[in-house]
C-alpha cells in the first residue's frame, strides 16, 4: 500500500505556529504597557484571538474549495473585480515591505544592546547599516537564492528557544501582588494613554494584530495536508497555541515589573526584561537569537513583496515589467522598486518619535485591507453555496477587521492611501498596455480612485500641519 504523502496534523500545527511568530513577540510587553494595564490587555487578546481565528478559518475554507486561486489578492479579484484585486494585492505588497521597515528598527535596536552606537534603532548609524542590510538582501534574492529548509530550521530554533526560556523564567519570578496592583487602571506615566478600559483596549489592537500578520501564509499550508479535515483542526490548535504564547510572553512581565517600569523599557523589551530577570547573559541570549531570527525573516519578506507584484502582473493588474524575471528567475524591477521605497522610509524614521510602532501600524493597516476582502469574499462565496456556518465565519472575519481598524485608528488607513498613489498609476498603465476595458478606467474604478486620492491628499495635509504625528 502506497504511503500517503503530505503534512500530518502535528506538522501542520507546528507550521502555523512557527511561520506566524516573528520579531513582534519580542517587543510586545513594552508596546502594550505604554497604554494598557494587564486587565485590558487580556481582554484585547481574547477579542483579537477570536477575530484572527475567524480569518484563518475563512482562508482555509476558501483555499480548500478554490485551490486554483494564487495569492491573497485572488479572492478580492474573484469576488469583486479587477480593481478590488489590485487594491487587495497592492495593500499586501505595501504591508510586506513596511514590515521590513519594522524588522530593520528591531534589528538595529537589538544590535544596540551590543553596540551602543545603534541604541534606539532610529539614528543615522542605524539607518546606514539597515540600508546596507536591505540592499544586500535584495541583491541575494535577485541572484535567485531562496531560503532553504535548513536555514528555516535554524531561524525557528533561534526564535523559539529564547522565547520559551523567557516564558519559563517569567512564570518562576511572577508575583501576583504586582500583577493585580493596578489590574484595570492605566498607571504608566510619561506616555499617551487613556484611563478608561475602552481606551486601553483600543491602544492594544494594532500591536496585537501586528504579531498575527503572516497567519495567511500558514493557512496556505493546508493544501499540503495528508487529510484535508486536518487543515481546519491545525488552524484552530495553531491559533490557540499562538495566543497562549503571546499572552504569556506579554502578560507575565506585568507580574515582575510595574506597568510604568515596563512602558519605559527600551525595545526590544524582552531582551532587557530577561536581562533584569537572570543577569547580563540573559540579554545577550535573547539578543543573539533575535538578530539571527530577524535576518532570516527579513530575507523571506524580501521575496514576499516581489512575489506579490509578480502574481499581480500575471493577472494583468500591474504592467508586465513587474513580472519580468532575470536569468536567475527573480523579478528585478519589483525587487529594486521595493528596496528603494524601504530606503526612503528608513530616512523618514529619523524624524519619527516612535519609529517601530509607526512602521508596524502602517504595515497592519495595509494588510487589514486584504483581510477585509477575504472576509467579504467568504461571505459572498458562502451565500452562493448556502453554507450558513461558513457565512457566519465570514461575517465575523470581516466584521472584526473593520471594527478593529476603526477603533485602532483610521488615520493609519488614511496614511496607507498615500502608498496607493503610484499603484493607481501602474494599474491604469496595465489596463492601457493590455487594452483592458478599452485601455481606460471604468466609472466605478474612477470613483474609487478619486476617493483613495482624496484620502491620500487629506493625510498629507494632516501630516504637514501636525494633525497626524509620525
Amino acid at each position: 500500500m502506497e504511503e500517503k504523502k503530505g503534512l500530518s496534523l502535528g506538522a501542520l500545527t507546528a507550521a502555523v505556529v512557527t511561520s506566524s511568530i516573528g520579531s513582534g513577540v519580542f517587543t510586545l510587553t513594552s508596546s502594550l504597557a505604554g497604554g494598557a494595564a494587564p486587565g485590558p490587555v487580556l481582554l484585547a487578546w481574547l477579542v483579537v484571538g477570536f477575530g484572527i481565528m475567524m480569518l484563518a478559518l475563512a482562508l482555509n475554507n476558501l483555499l480548500l474549495k478554490q485551490p486554483e486561486s494564487e495569492g491573497i489578492q485572488a479572492y478580492a479579484q474573484a469576488g469583486f473585480g479587477n480593481f478590488a484585486g489590485f487594491v487587495s494585492g497592492w495593500g499586501y505588497w505595501l504591508s510586506a515591505w513596511l514590515g521590513n521597515v519594522a524588522f530593520a528598527t528591531v534589528l538595529m535596536s537589538s544590535l544596540g544592546y551590543f553596540f551602543p552606537v545603534f541604541k534606539g534603532g532610529q539614528n543615522v548609524p542605524s539607518v546606514i547599516l539597515a540600508s546596507i542590510v536591505s540592499w544586500i538582501l535584495t541583491y541575494i534574492v535577485n541572484r535567485g537564492v531562496e531560503s532553504a529548509a535548513a536555514m528555516n530550521t535554524i531561524i525557528t530554533i533561534c526564535k523559539l528557544i529564547p522565547l520559551f526560556a523567557f516564558i519559563v523564567v517569567g512564570i518562576f519570578v511572577f508575583k501576583g501582588g504586582i500583577f493585580t496592583a493596578h489590574f484595570w487602571s492605566n498607571v504608566a506615566s510619561g506616555v499617551a494613554g487613556n484611563a478608561s478600559v475602552t481606551g486601553q483596549f483600543r491602544s492594544c489592537l494594532m500591536i496585537m494584530m501586528w504579531v498575527f500578520v503572516g497567519v495567511e501564509g500558514a493557512s496556505m499550508l493546508s493544501s499540503r495536508a495528508q487529510d484535508k479535515n486536518d487543515a481546519g483542526k491545525a488552524t484552530i490548535i495553531g491559533i490557540i497555541s499562538l495566543l497562549v504564547i503571546y499572552v504569556l510572553a506579554s502578560v507575565l512581565p506585568y507580574g515582575y515589573l510595574s506597568q510604568n517600569e515596563l512602558a519605559k523599557i527600551n525595545q526590544p523589551a524582552m531582551l532587557y526584561i530577561f536581562q533584569d530577570m537572570v543577569g547580563k547573559w540573559g540579554g545577550a541570549f535573547i539578543g543573539i537569537g533575535l538578530i539571527i531570527a530577524i535576518l532570516g525573516s527579513w530575507l523571506s519578506w524580501t521575496m514576499l513583496p516581489a512575489d506579490t507584484t509578480m502574481l499581480m502582473a500575471e493577472e494583468k493588474l500591474l504592467p508586465a515589467s513587474f513580472g519580468k524575471k532575470n536569468k536567475n528567475g527573480a523579478p528585478t524591477f519589483s525587487l529594486v522598486l521595493t528596496a528603494a521605497l524601504i530606503q526612503a522610509f528608513l530616512l523618514v524614521l529619523l524624524f519619527s518619535e516612535e519609529a517601530y510602532n509607526f512602521a508596524l501600524s502602517l504595515c497592519t493597516a495595509a494588510i487589514v485591507v486584504c483581510y477585509i476582502f477575504v472576509g467579504l469574499y467568504q461571505i459572498k462565496f458562502s451565500l452562493q453555496n448556502k453554507d450558513m456556518k461558513q457565512l457566519w465565519i465570514g461575517i465575523f472575519a470581516a466584521g472584526f477587521q473593520i471594527i478593529a481598524i476603526i477603533l485602532a485608528g483610521l488615520h493609519f488607513l488614511m496614511l496607507v492611501c498615500i502608498g496607493y498613489l503610484p499603484g493607481i498609476y501602474f494599474y491604469y498603465k496595465a489596463k492601457k498596455d493590455y487594452n483592458l476595458d478599452g485601455g481606460k478606467l471604468t466609472k466605478s474604478e474612477i470613483l474609487w480612485s478619486i476617493l483613495i486620492v482624496a484620502f491620500a491628499i487629506i493625510s498629507i495635509v494632516m501630516v504637514a500641519t501636525g494633525s497626524i504625528k509620525i
